[in-house]
């Protein structure tokens, strides 16, 4: 063979290769080359097809200003967010310091049940993240189960992400995703390592108290002031996509979408909001969220934070027993006996029963141990004796009262007697 008939054979071996490489990468294109039915449908919507080799899947993509206004907050208040984060000194789940706005990736899924394992498939990956001066909405669509591959390669190779920030999505999405991932590996990207913010135990944490639960759109309506109009409630989302999937029509799967879309931009608010409730940025928090999150920061270490949240708290108008209580103990730690001592006789006749031992049992301890006042020593014994005589705990722990309670009365009556011989 000559040798210009063998370049000619290379070149189109080199050729060959090329174009399957470029398969195997994956590529964006209309709707035009889809197997598809109602084309203008999902074209009206912003959707595009991906392929990888001949299955594809569907992206849609929606674009919003910064200015755009999502419940109480603009997406502009998420960069002043990150920004505040920045001069946080301290350790804490949701601190974004050392990341840009645009490291956030708000990541939701949509699946065809609300149980875990591998017969549960996930028909939608939605994210939206800062790019520039908008907020960029991506999901990634399975039009057919069969069609995973091109999903989660348009999925991780058009992505570069940081921080994923979900509601849940420790539990259920992400473990999720790893699980079909794992299926199809060999075909699709890798899994980058990354960081997690999950805003749903942020939101047990502070709203709790203001709600039985904490799902999202509760959060939506009664924190975020945001309030879903025409939506399709998620328990629907794995009927209508099997209704798609038998019937092509994609009305209802286009409200699914829609719902995923309003989850995201929810969780961008969410975070903004639990930041400026953290880190004191909100003028609208309530004494309870301030103090819920003065405990938040308190259980993370920033213990000279949660002692700004207390203190503000007990010198309003108000008597707030808990944060007084938590005020006490963290005066208490800083051996601020005289401080401590004073705020509990503050709330001792104001508290709940249970608090009231507690409370009664630090008094106790302060007058003993410190002020050897052992006269108001005792008499904290004596009503605490009474309390308990009156109060029912479980597990064995009034028993357990008593018996330390009769062990400080007769070493504080000891103490009172040598007192008295000096």
């Amino acid at each position: 063979m000559s040798l210009k008939n063998k370049l000619n054979r290379m070149k189109k071996h080199i050729v060959r290769e090329n174009e399957e490489n470029e398969r195997e990468k994956g590529s964006s294109v209309d709707l035009s080359k889809a197997d598809l039915p109602h084309k203008d449908r999902w074209k009206e919507n912003g959707t595009a097809t991906y392929f990888v080799d001949e299955d594809y899947c569907l992206i849609r993509e929606k674009r919003y200003p910064l200015k755009h206004r999502h419940g109480k907050y603009t997406f502009e208040d998420l960069v002043k967010a990150v920004a505040a984060w920045q001069q946080f000194h301290g350790s804490h789940p949701l601190s974004s310091k050392g990341l840009a706005p645009d490291d956030l990736f708000f990541f939701d899924t949509e699946t065809t049940g609300l149980g875990g394992g591998v017969g549960n498939t996930i028909f939608l990956l939605g994210h939206g993240r800062i790019e520039g001066d908008e907020v960029i909405i991506t999901q990634h669509f399975l039009p057919q189960p069969g069609s995973e591959i091109p999903l989660y390669h348009s999925f991780l190779n058009t992505v570069d992400y940081n921080t994923l920030v979900t509601y849940n999505g420790k539990a259920f999405d992400w473990p999720q995703v790893k699980t079909r991932h794992t299926l199809i590996k060999e075909h699709v990207p890798k899994l980058p390592s990354f960081g997690h913010f999950d805003l749903y135990h942020g939101s047990r944490r502070l709203f709790k108290h203001k709600m039985e639960s904490v799902k999202l759109t509760n959060v939506e309506r009664y924190v975020l002031e945001f309030e879903r109009v025409d939506d399709v409630p998620g328990y629907l989302a794995p009927m209508i996509y099997f209704d798609f999937i038998e019937r092509g029509d994609p009305e209802g799967i286009l409200k699914v979408m829609e719902h995923n879309e309003m989850d995201i931009l929810s969780l961008i608010t969410l975070y903004t909001h639990l930041t400026f409730q953290l880190l004191d940025i909100s003028v609208s928090s309530t004494e309870q969220e301030t103090f819920e999150a003065g405990r938040w920061l308190e259980y993370t270490g920033n213990t000279a934070m949660a002692k700004e949240r207390f203190e503000h708290i007990v010198n309003g108008e108000k008597q707030h027993v808990e944060a007084v209580h938590h005020l006490a103990l963290r005066y208490k730690k800083e051996k601020q006996f005289d401080k401590a001592a004073g705020l509990w006789e503050r709330i001792s006749n104001d508290c709940s029963s249970h608090m009231k031992v507690a409370v009664l049992e630090e008094l106790a301890k302060i007058y003993e141990h410190k002020t050897k006042d052992f006269e108001k020593a005792l008499t904290k014994c004596f009503e605490l004796e009474e309390l308990l005589n009156q109060t029912d705990f479980k597990n064995g722990k009034k028993e357990r009262c008593i018996a330390l309670l009769y062990t400080r009365i007769n070493r504080v009556r000891s103490k009172i007697e040598r007192k008295k011989l000096t």
